[in-house]
């Protein structure tokens, strides 16, 4: 990490200084404060952390322009099946044609669900958040939404999508899409984003899930068998690669480029955040290491 390397010649530096006193002397008023950490520089447009407990904002870049979110949308779209009174995690779902039609129209990120096949919603909500699966996302706003039509249950869920972003007191962020395939009016900004995150990290399924890496799920398919899916998280390079992240979800797309809603605990502090239009994959697992190295330094 560059931090490391700069951190190392600061602590040279200092050692040097110490041994004359008239450098000490000089050099003194250019120190930084005791424990002040440079703020990092990130390649996303907006960046935003708090901390989790406190709400209190640790960093902000454009934290409250509005952006294209991508599939970081599908933070909301779990939020909006967990919050259904009465919801059983176990409910199967049986996995339309109209799913897969839609995810190869678009080309879009799928979880490879097979027409007939009876997928639970729990099972869904993995297809959702680690494949980033919009077939996943589809059926899950054709189950919840309400409507005697496909059309107006998908409507009815983006509907709720919004309900609940108003709840949160949200005021910058708009949903047009169950997944993040937006149709001009799909936005966020990073402090809202984080907000969207932060709530749906009180619900115990939706943490598990989001700090998963891979799984293996077995389904009944349409003839009475079963068959697995195996699903990767895409937020791998953050979960493996620094310690202590606990989720949550990465978006792009040609309007959106890179984002990624981060969360991680350490010393029984956790911070959780956002960078939205970054340059690259690499990119934003930079950004988003850099910016929790400073929430947990401050």
């Amino acid at each position: 990490m560059i931090t490391g390397i700069k951190g190392t010649r600061f602590r040279r530096a200092a050692a040097v200084t110490i041994t004359t006193g008239a450098v000490l002397a000089a050099g003194a008023f250019g120190a930084a404060p005791a424990g002040a950490v440079a703020t990092p520089t990130i390649a996303a447009k907006g960046g935003y952390v708090m901390n989790n407990g406190t709400a209190t904002t640790l960093y902000k870049k454009a934290a409250d322009t509005r952006l294209s979110t991508g599939s970081t949308t599908k933070i909301m779209t779990a939020k909006v099946v967990l919050a259904q009174s009465n919801l059983n995690l176990d409910a199967k779902v049986t996995i339309q044609k109209a799913y897969s039609d839609y995810v190869v129209a678009n080309n879009a990120s799928q979880a490879h669900l097979i027409v007939g096949d009876k997928v639970t919603v729990r099972q869904l909500l993995y297809g959702l958040m680690l494949p980033s699966g919009c077939d996943a996302a589809y059926a899950l706003a054709d189950k919840y939404g309400s409507g005697s039509t496909r059309a107006a249950r998908v409507k009815s869920f983006i509907g709720k999508m919004n309900t609940a972003a108003k709840n949160l007191g949200l005021t910058n962020t708009h949903f047009d899409s169950f997944d993040g395939i937006g149709n001009g009016s799909n936005y966020s900004t990073p402090r809202d984003l984080t907000k969207i995150a932060s709530s749906a990290m009180k619900n115990s399924t939706f943490k598990t899930v989001v700090k998963t890496q891979s799984t293996k799920q077995k389904v009944t398919t349409k003839s009475g068998g079963y068959r697995y899916y195996t699903w990767d998280n895409t937020n791998k390079p953050l979960l493996s690669g620094y310690t202590g992240t606990i989720g949550i979800k990465t978006g792009s797309g040609p309007e959106a480029k890179y984002c990624l809603v981060f969360a991680a605990t350490r010393n029984g502090k956790t911070v959780i955040g956002t960078v939205l239009a970054s340059t690259s994959i690499d990119a934003r697992t930079a950004d988003a290491k850099k910016l929790m190295n400073y929430a947990f330094a401050k």
